[in-house]
This record gives structure tokens, C-alpha cells and sequence, in this order.
């Protein structure tokens, strides 16, 4: 059913005084034909019709189809027609919703044999003249054409109109100015990606824009062009060189080469438009009502700055001065902002008809009025909603195009007629995101320029007109179902503020911002719900790509992000890191622990220095600390800007300290004084016995001294003296301090220092102990180790064959 028109009989005719209905046909027949049969009208000709010559003969055709599934008898097709004008516009909507069987005149009907079989399909044209029907005053009429079979059953029906214009003219044309709108929704998350290539087909001939520009370069029908900034910036960047497609939650992205398709509409587009007055909206279309609602107007103020970009694309200033609100509506905070923000001055808001209540009159006042803001009442322009509604439609569907045009020419006739002999403004504002079909834009602008009841005129000059008072009806609350919702923004100034942190280190030229990204995420594009999952993953791909971004910029430690330390202080490496390709960055590094009762942070002489790192340089630094006791403490690192604003997620680092430093140094320098003292002892003993030896009394033991041979002389102290020497021992209290057992295994490494391998901690005298472990005083000579009388020269030997001095065990053990 989307290939044709699909005309269905409704229950009842429109209630229509003046024109009584005709009975209908039973509603079950009617239930059951309804989808049987696809009616489209492909023309409809003449578009104002006379009294005389060739425009007097009125030519409706169209094809008909026969999707019943089934055979059907006697097709045919009948022209329907009404010899009483329309009164007024309301009367006009009832009849283009209507059927054709409440018009009487059937002047002419025609069989279609070919559409009788299954999938049957066949053309017509049916033709008649205003004579006969009875046309002889300026207005509308209506006019219908319906599909019936062999019974009178209905199986398909659509109305529309002719305008009848008599040779004697008694009306005022009406004067018509169009905005011209090159608005488009959002292709790109990042900058340097988008989201599809969809703006590639657009561009191309037959595409939407391509067709918005073909036609105003066609025609002589004055037009205003409201331009988005943003779509500039996407077309000059697919022009000036490569670009990147990556759609949501794709792995990877694909390389485009430089568009010439881009560039050439874009310069058709400055060929179309070099003689005609445009205005921007700001950057991206923002829903300024939304942004307002949810207290982000600085955002809409950025929207604003960004608006230059429209102008250095296209090469020249706007002429005129406009504010648009989405769907040309807005509550009174609104337009007070946008009326600041746009820096309105002697400019004008565009608005809709809806915004604004009924005319008393019975009439359609003229489009220039005025509103009241906080900046003063300002001019403001009112485009008519109905024939909004009504060029905006679908007509790229088979006999929609045609419809709408004889819809166009009737509401236009109608407005004129309703006082004919008052001079009024007509504004024409397609949708935002218009995508009429290629032919249907040119006959628009054609019949504005052509049609006897209309005159072509410029913006500026009903903008400039006398205003007329309307009644301002305000904001409808159902409007704000339409909006983007609270949740959504509010992610969206998340996503904001932590872009604006990223921004703050960089310098100058910054070569990477995400100002236009964030706008494009607040456009009106995103309105509606069969948009909002596109905008989430949009704004989802945007958060990644920044997050990946400011990834670029980090603090890199330990790979376990622990750090040991064997004494009370240390330090802790810490290196900042810019990775991104192209930008220079300056940050600081605030280092704080969690517990300041547990870990204190040294200072150094560049603590407070601004870090300035050049695309992919790195900077070490050396952080000291001081712990109070044993166990763990967390230091919490991160980067900040060099006006002290956070940047990046924290990195937190747990410190482990042993305290094991200074107490192993106690230790050592207490064993090592009674080692000493233990050695000097038996160093006085042994001299003191060596020079009674001397003296000559011969013995130093308890027997005679003996005579005649030698006797061999005894195993020196060490590991065999044991063996040999009778134990003699002597009471505790006069043991000699060096008797007490080694500790350690008797190898010398030296007592430890403690001597920190780096430069001062920043803790003055504390700086004795460092990460390095201090070597435990085990480690140390034993004084039992020191060459003695024992181990050294054999004393004399006893009689009997022991050696002397009897109570020694072997080497002097003391």
C-alpha cells in the first residue's frame, strides 16, 4: 500500500451544511473494500481555472490497482464535483479529509477493465468543464474522484479542489514570502567522525539538498534561507579533505576520501543564494526551550558564538536578523533568552500561527506582529501552521505531490477570499528538516510567482510592515512531551563539564575542543522518540571518544600501584604522561594522602611548578613521603590544570611501610659497642699473659714447669679445639662478655648506614632512613672470631703432655 494512495470510505460523510451528503453504502461492504483498491492522482490540471479557453477544460488522471487478492467486476471510475465554493478554511480541512460521495455532480465516469483481475492496474482521465459544473465566482471548490464496482460499492475515494478565478478580478493578491530552510540532522558525535554518510547522498543529485538547492536556483520567487552552521561545517569538512565514518558501537571506522560531492553542492549553494537574504539559527539547532527548561542557557549561548562558521562557508555576513524556536513556539523565558543570546536588536522571531490564539475577525490577519521580552517588544513574524503542515507532508509517494500542491493553491485562494478586499501577509515556513520531492519545492515557488491571487515578495519587507496585534497564547505544556527530556541533558552537561576540564590544560592553539560536539547532542534533530535511541548512542559514542581522549593525558606509577617502604619516609615515582598527537598540555600534580595522620607528603623545590609537555613527551617525578607507624596508607594522585581545576580520574596509591629502619640501626649500633667491648677485654687479657710468659717463671698453669724435650704443640682454637681441651668451667659471674655465642653465622657484611640512595627527602635529620633495608646486626663478626694467645703462638706445655694454661677450652672462648 505505500506505492499508491490509499483512499478509504469513511462511515459518514463530513458535516457540511451547506452541502447535503449523499446516502452511504452499507458499512460492511465498505469495511470489507476499504484496502481492496489503491487510488493516486497523478494529475490535476488546470491549477486556476476560468470560465474560458484552455484553462475552462478541468483534467483529473490517475491509476488505479486492484490488491483485493481476488478478481473484481466492473471496475470503474467517476469524477465527483460541486458547484458551491468553499466558505471558509475549516470547511476546506473538512473536505480534504472527507470523501468524494458527499459531492452531487457526477458529469463524468469511465470502466477500468484492466484493473478487474488480480494485481490488476490501470491509468484514467477524466475530464469536464467549469460550465459544467458551475463555476462562475473566485474561490474553491471541490472536486473528488472514487473507485466503485459493479454494485456502487466504494472501494477507494480521495478529494481535492480547483481554484475558479472569473475574468473580472475583485480581490487583493495576497503577499507571500517563503523561508527557505537548510537544516539538517546531526552526522557527527566527535569532530573528526561521523556517524553515517548519509550527508554524501543528500548532496547528490536527486537528494534532499540537492533538490532544496536546484530549486531556488530555478526560480524567481523571492526566498530567505535559514541556515544551520553546523551543516556547513560538516559539508566544508567532507570537502577540504579525508574524513572518517564510524557508526555506533562499530569496532572500527572507515577512511573516506576528500568529497566532491560536497564540494560542488557547496558551491551551487553559493551560486543559489548569492543575490537572496538569509539568517542563521544557532549552531546545530539547539532546542532552546529544552536548554532553557533545564537551566543550560550558557549552552544556548555558545550555540550562538558558534554561528560564524555559516558565514566563512559561504562567504558573506547574513542579511537578516531572525530568531526561529523550535517548531516556532517557545514560553516567555525563551524568547527572553533568545532575544539577549541572538542579540535580536531590530530582528524579528519567526513563529508559528499555533502559538498564537484564533482570529476574532473571522479572517487570517497579516503575518507581521509583535512580543513582548525583557529586551522590549520585539517584531515577530508568523508563518501559517496549516500550510505548514501541508507543504511539509510526505510527497514523494506515488499522487501525494499532487495533492498537496491543489491543497497549496486552495488554502492560498481560500485566505485571499476570506476578505478579498484587504491587503494581507502570507509567511510559508516548511519544517526544519523539509524533504519534499524534486519537483514538487519548483511548482511551489512557481505557482507563488504564478498564480493570479498571490504576489511573490521578500521577507524583510512584511518583517518591516506595520504590526498587527494578536493574542499570544503561550507555551503549550503538551509541547514539553516533545522536547529533549531532563535525563538526556543532564548527561549531555556531564559530558560538557568533563570536556571543558580536558580543554583547560591544553595551550594554545588548541587543535582538539568539544564545544560543537556537545551542541550537536542538544540539536532539535534528537526531538521525538523514534529519534531518541540514535541520540543516546550518539552521545554514548561521543562520551567514549572523550574519555579515550583524556586518556591521552596521565599519571603512570608502579604497575600494581604499591609501593614499599623499609623505613618511616621514601619516595614514591610518579611520571605525567601526553600522549596526544598534536596538543600541547600544562598541568599540576597534587599528590594528598587519605590519612594525613599516617603518611605526611614532603615538599620539593618544584612542587608547585606547572608541568608543560609537548605532544608525546613525558615528565618523572619523585614524590617524598613520611609514614607514622607500620601498615598501609593510600595517596590519592591526580592532575590538575594551571587554574587549579580537577582533570582526569584520581589514581591512588597504597604506601606499605615496615618501619623496620631505624630500629634495625639501634640494634646494630648496640651489638656492635658490646662486640667491641667483649674484644678489647680479651685483647688486654691476652697481652697482659703473653708478657707474664716473658717475665720467665716458665708456666702459667697449675704443674711444674718442664724440662728436657718439647712436647708437640696443642691444635690451635678453632673448630678442633674442643676436642682436645679438658673443659674447666668457670663460674658465670666471672665469664668474660665476649663469651656469649655468636649471633649470625659469623660472616662480615658491616653494619648498615641507612644512607639514602636519593636526593633529601625533604624531612632534614629523618633522612637517614630510606626505602633500602637496614642489614640486621646477626649479619656482623662475632668478637669470638678475633685471633687470640689461644689461637695464635702454643702456650708451653704441662708435665704429663697437657698443654698449659688448663682452664682454657680450647682456644680462648672467654
Amino acid at each position: 500500500m505505500t506505492a499508491f494512495l490509499s483512499c478509504v470510505m469513511v462511515g459518514t460523510a463530513p458535516a457540511v451544511p451547506a452541502l447535503p451528503a449523499e446516502p452511504e453504502p452499507a458499512r460492511g461492504g465498505q469495511a470489507r473494500a476499504r484496502t481492496q483498491v489503491a487510488l493516486a492522482l497523478s494529475r490535476v490540471a488546470p491549477k486556476t481555472a476560468t470560465s474560458s479557453g484552455r484553462n475552462s477544460k478541468i483534467t483529473v488522471s490517475g491509476t488505479v490497482e486492484n490488491r483485493s487478492g481476488h478478481q473484481l467486476q466492473g471496475v470503474t471510475v467517476r469524477l465527483r464535483t460541486s458547484a458551491q465554493r468553499m466558505s471558509s478554511r475549516s470547511q476546506l480541512a473538512q473536505y480534504a479529509s472527507g470523501q468524494p460521495s458527499s459531492l452531487t455532480g457526477l458529469p463524468a465516469q469511465a470502466q477500468l477493465p484492466a484493473a478487474n483481475g488480480t494485481g490488476g492496474r490501470a491509468t484514467f482521465s477524466l475530464s469536464t468543464t467549469t460550465a459544467a459544473i458551475g463555476l462562475r465566482t473566485f474561490g474553491v471548490y471541490p472536486i473528488g474522484v472514487e473507485v466503485v464496482n459493479q454494485y456502487g460499492q466504494v472501494l477507494a475515494g480521495v478529494n481535492t479542489f480547483i481554484t475558479f478565478v472569473p475574468q473580472q478580478r475583485s480581490f487583493k493578491p495576497l503577499s507571500v514570502a517563503w523561508v527557505w530552510p537548510l537544516i539538517d540532522r546531526q552526522h557527527r558525535a566527535a569532530d573528526d567522525t561521523f556517524l553515517d554518510d548519509q550527508l554524501a547522498t543528500d548532496m547528490a543529485p536527486g537528494g534532499r539538498l540537492s533538490g532544496l538547492v536546484d530549486a531556488a536556483a530555478t526560480t524567481n520567487t523571492p526566498i530567505t534561507w535559514s541556515i544551520d552552521p553546523a551543516l556547513m561545517d560538516d559539508v566544508q569538512t567532507m570537502a577540504s579533505g579525508p574524513y572518517t565514518v564510524k557508526a555506533p558501537r562499530a569496532a572500527k571506522g572507515t577512511r573516506k576520501p576528500k568529497s566532491a560531492t560536497a564540494a560542488t553542492w557547496l558551491n551551487s549553494l553559493r551560486a543559489a543564494s548569492k543575490n537572496d537574504p538569509y539568517f542563521t539559527v544557532p549552531y546545530a539547532d539547539p532546542d532552546a526551550v529544552a536548554l532553557v527548561r533545564n537551566k543550560m542557557s550558557n549552552h544556548l549561548a555558545i550555540a550562538y558564538a558558534n554561528g560564524s562558521v555559516a558565514s566563512q562557508v559561504i562567504g558573506r555576513q547574513p542579511t537578516v536578523q531572525m530568531a526561529w524556536p523550535p517548531s516556532g513556539m517557545a514560553g516567555q523565558s525563551t524568547l527572553n533568552e533568545m532575544a539577549k543570546l541572538g542579540r535580536l536588536g531590530n530582528g524579528a522571531f519567526l513563529m508559528s500561527s499555533a502559538a498564537f490564539t484564533d482570529p476574532a475577525q473571522g479572517y487570517t490577519p497579516s503575518a507581521t506582529t509583535r512580543l513582548a521580552t525583557e529586551e522590549g517588544p520585539k517584531r515577530t513574524v508568523v508563518y501559517d501552521e496549516t500550510l505548514n503542515k501541508i507543504v511539509s507532508a510526505d510527497t514523494r509517494s506515488p499522487g501525494t505531490a499532487v495533492l498537496a500542491e491543489q491543497r497549496f493553491l486552495a488554502e492560498t485562494a481560500m485566505i485571499t477570499a476570506e476578505a478579498p478586499d484587504l491587503a494581507r501577509s502570507l509567511v510559508i515556513a516548511p519544517d526544519r528538516r523539509w524533504n519534499p520531492s524534486p519537483a514538487f519545492a519548483k511548482n511551489l515557488l512557481a505557482y507563488t510567482s504564478g498564480a493570479s491571487w498571490m504576489r511573490k515578495t521578500e521577507l524583510n519587507r512584511i518583517t518591516g510592515a506595520a504590526p498587527q496585534d494578536r493574542v499570544y497564547r503561550g507555551y503549550p505544556d503538551a509541547m514539553e512531551a516533545y522536547e529533549l527530556d531532563s535525563l538526556y541533558l543532564d548527561q549531555v552537561a556531564d559530558i560538557s563539564r568533563t570536556a571543558a576540564r580536558f580543554t583547560s590544560v591544553m595551550v594554545e592553539p588548541v587543535t582538539m575542543t568539544y564545544r560543537r560536539a556537545v551542541l550537536r547532542m542538544e540539536s532539535t534533530a534528537w526531538r521525538g522518540r523514534t529519534r531518541y535511541k540514535r541520540a543516546v548512542l550518539a552521545r554514548q559514542e561521543l562520551r567514549e571518544r572523550l574519555q579515550d581522549d583524556m586518556g591521552q593525558v596521565r599519571i603512570i606509577t608502579t604497575e600494581n600501584q604499591r609501593v614499599s617502604l623499609a623505613g618511616s619516609s621514601g619516595r614514591i615515582p610518579i611520571t605525567v604522561v601526553n600522549d596526544l598527537p598534536d596538543q600541547t598540555i600544562e598541568v599540576r600534580l597534587e599528590v594528598v594522602p587519605e590519612n594525613t595522620a599516617r603518611l605526611q607528603i614532603g615538599r620539593t623545590d618544584d612542587q608547585d611548578e606547572v608541568i608543560r609537555l609537548g605532544p608525546g613527551q613525558k615528565l618523572p617525578r619523585w614524590i617524598p613521603v613520611r609514614a607514622a607507624g607500620n601498615g598501609n596508607a593510600r595517596v590519592n594522585v591526580r592532575l590538575k590544570s594551571a587554574d587549579d581545576r580537577a582533570f582526569g580520574e584520581k589514581v591512588t596509591i597504597t604506601v606499605r611501610t615496615t618501619g623496620y629502619g631505624r630500629l634495625a640501626l639501634l640494634i646494630t649500633g648496640g651489638g656492635l659497642a658490646v662486640l667491641f667491648v667483649g674484644v678489647g677485654v680479651r685483647a688486654t687479657r691476652a697481652r697482659r699473659r703473653r708478657k707474664a710468659e716473658a717475665a720467665g717463671d716458665g708456666s702459667t698453669g697449675v704443674g711444674p714447669a718442664a724440662t728436657g724435650s718439647t712436647a708437640p704443640a696443642p691444635p690451635s682454637a678453632g673448630a678442633g679445639a674442643a676436642e682436645f681441651a679438658e673443659p674447666a668451667m668457670a663460674p658465670e659471674s666471672v665469664r668474660s662478655p665476649g663469651s656469649a655465642e655468636p649471633a649470625g653465622d659469623g660472616t662480615a657484611t658491616g653494619p648498615s648506614t641507612g644512607a639514602a640512595t636519593g636526593p633529601a627527602s625533604g624531612f632534614g635529620a629523618e633522612s637517614g632512613d630510606d626505602t633500602g633495608a637496614a642489614t640486621d646486626a646477626g649479619s656482623g663478626t662475632d668478637a669470638g672470631s678475633s685471633t687470640d694467645a689461644g689461637s695464635g703462638s702454643p702456650a708451653e706445655p704441662a708435665a704429663g703432655g697437657r698443654p698449659a694454661g688448663g682452664r682454657q677450652r680450647g682456644g680462648d672462648q672467654g
